[in-house]
């Protein structure tokens, strides 16, 4: 396996990385000298079922290749599985010092028609199934630099444009994504302390989960794990909070929600007047970006 070893020694976790972005998020780790653990409860596109067979057939790609990789197949929406990711790491490895939150799933409806288990399925696994991982790994580097051991660790997760801008059909998706900016936000804020860098990425590819909602999508996996590969090495020291978009060769900070225009009088509006000043704000704001799917 050829490597530059930008994550040479580095033991990375990969959560939904039985196929897709994780698979090859975790492809890319192992090639830039890292030990990687391949989380994958094999579920599908719905999150109905599972199999183990995802992620032990990329541990053995990966071994393959020359790499060392070993296969968790717990739910890391639980706390027990959650728990159970990070001491796969530390047991196999003696380590953690990078992890990348990336499983999920959809359940696609308009609002109108979205039941309550579709909304309560998607949230459970994109945003609960990243604050458990975060949480217990948090706890691990924690107790590591209160040992007085340096911690240089990363956090990479993965919201979407969906979360962003807002997609039509997708109220679910793009709540939870949405709430993975703020996660990321206040873990980078809470984490510096101890050596931990949190970020997020915004990623569009091909895979078997945007194929059908996003049809159209050039660029594809294997083009956005490198920037994933960075942002969880060493070599991206002093950058933390930040949301990142990547699709095929265009990578893009996104800027996210920042005063704009302002008015104050110093006491109380009446409804007619802050209406009048709500409209000279607007015609002064920047118009925000398209939905996606809006007409």
């Amino acid at each position: 396996m050829g490597r530059s070893g930008l994550c040479e020694g580095r033991v990375v976790v990969v959560t939904g990385a039985g196929r897709g972005l994780g698979r090859a998020h975790a492809l890319a780790f192992a090639a830039e000298g890292a030990r990687v653990v391949v989380n994958d409860l094999g579920v599908g596109l719905d999150g109905a079922g599972s199999s183990g067979g995802p992620a032990g057939s990329v541990v053995e790609e990966i071994r393959a290749l020359g790499g060392e990789a070993v296969a968790h197949g717990g739910d890391i929406a639980t706390s027990e599985g959650a728990a159970s990711l990070v001491a796969a790491a530390v047991d196999t490895y003696g380590r953690l010092d990078t992890l990348v939150n990336n499983a999920g799933f959809l359940r696609d409806r308009m609002l109108v028609n979205l039941g309550e288990d579709d909304w309560d399925a998607v949230m459970r696994v994109h945003v609960k199934g990243h604050f458990l991982p975060l949480k217990h790994a948090a706890a691990y580097w924690r107790g590591e630099a209160k040992a007085g051991r340096e911690v240089v660790a990363r956090v990479v997760n993965t919201t979407s444009g969906a979360g962003l801008l807002g997609s039509v059909g997708q109220g679910n998706y793009a709540a939870a994504k949405a709430g993975i900016v703020g996660l990321t936000l206040v873990a980078a804020a809470e984490m510096g302390r101890y050596g931990v860098q949190v970020n997020a990425i915004a990623p569009a590819a091909r895979t078997r989960m945007t194929e059908e909602t996003f049809g159209g999508l050039e660029g594809l996996p294997e083009d956005v794990s490198p920037l994933v590969v960075w942002l969880g090495s060493e070599g991206c020291a002093g950058v933390s909070g930040r949301v990142f978009e990547a699709e095929g060769g265009r990578i893009t900070v996104m800027e996210g929600w920042r005063a704009g225009p302002t008015v104050d009088r110093g006491g109380r509006w009446t409804p007619a007047e802050a209406g009048e000043a709500a409209v000279k704000l607007l015609a002064a704001a920047e118009v925000p970006g398209a939905v996606y799917g809006a007409r």
